[in-house]
């Protein structure tokens, strides 16, 4: 990929409304011309259950239990399963689908993209590697447990380190541009997700915990000395940058990010009606 220059943003810690707000804000402002490419690391406050724009919340989460746990909750305007944002480092591509070098299947510009988180792991000393989900061995090795957490089983062109899935993302297309959003895992609590997700069964819902427990893990699950945020967000930056041969400019929110983001979190990722609709 060509050489250029992109926005490098740092939002700190929101709260769930705001980060998918802000987003989606970020992707409004690039599509009209108004901003570069950007990369975003965040963080969320409190803890937060995401799901996808698919899923359905009372099949799915047990919105009580989340409440008694003290989480926020949020639809993404990206696909996939169930993502409990907790000790992580969270990251965000806003792209124009027409950019040089970009490919235009969703599946290859995972690959772009994971490129560069591929890149980050490397900086931390961990051997990840890409899954292109392509041969039926492959598909046969990562295959869901059919619950409804993203963590689960990779996707295409997603980061396994010794096979087991340490990254998960989802992306979106619109107005021309492409959002793709990620979670890293630093640490996992898996008790935690597992407790506000609804399972037909406890036997079940221990099956399903288990068959999890194989299938993922967390950065500092594979080190002898954990990674703190500030170190995997730099690890991260210095590897989009490499990865995806561009160079990040640190830049902020411009005034109109801002102003479209708390519009959007009046009008749909802090409503009901939004995050409670399937």
């Amino acid at each position: 990929m060509m050489t250029n220059q992109w926005r490098l943003l740092h939002t700190g810690l929101k709260n769930s409304a705001e980060n998918m707000a802000i987003d989606e804000a970020i992707l409004v402002a690039h599509s009209e011309g108004k901003v570069p490419p950007t990369i975003r690391f965040y963080g969320w406050d409190p803890s937060t259950l995401s799901i996808g724009y698919f899923q359905k919340v009372r099949k799915e989460v047990d919105m009580d239990r989340l409440q008694e746990r003290g989480l926020g909750f949020v639809r993404r305007p990206t696909g996939g399963r169930a993502v409990l944002h907790d000790q992580e480092v969270t990251y965000s591509v806003i792209v124009a689908e027409d950019y040089p070098d970009m490919p235009t299947s969703v599946t290859q510009s995972y690959r772009v993209i994971s490129t560069g988180l591929l890149e980050g792991f490397r900086r931390l000393n961990l051997k990840a590697e890409m899954v292109p989900m392509e041969s039926e061995e492959e598909k046969a090795r990562y295959a869901s447990m059919g619950s409804a957490a993203c963590f689960d089983s990779p996707s295409n062109y997603e980061l396994v380190v010794e096979g087991r899935k340490v990254a998960g993302s989802a992306q979106t297309r619109q107005k021309g541009v492409i959002l793709q959003h990620g979670s890293i895992l630093l640490d996992l609590d898996v008790e935690l997700l597992f407790d506000v997700l609804r399972f037909p069964s406890e036997r079940v819902k221990e099956r399903m915990k288990r068959g999890f427990l194989q299938k993922a893990v967390a950065i500092n699950q594979l080190r002898e000395t954990p990674v703190a945020v500030e170190e995997a967000v730099d690890a991260f930056t210095h590897g989009f940058a490499k990865g995806m041969g561009i160079r990040l400019v640190s830049g902020e929110l411009t005034s109109y990010e801002e102003e479209l983001a708390e519009r959007l979190v009046q009008e749909r990722y802090g409503t009901e009606a939004w995050n409670l609709k399937k």
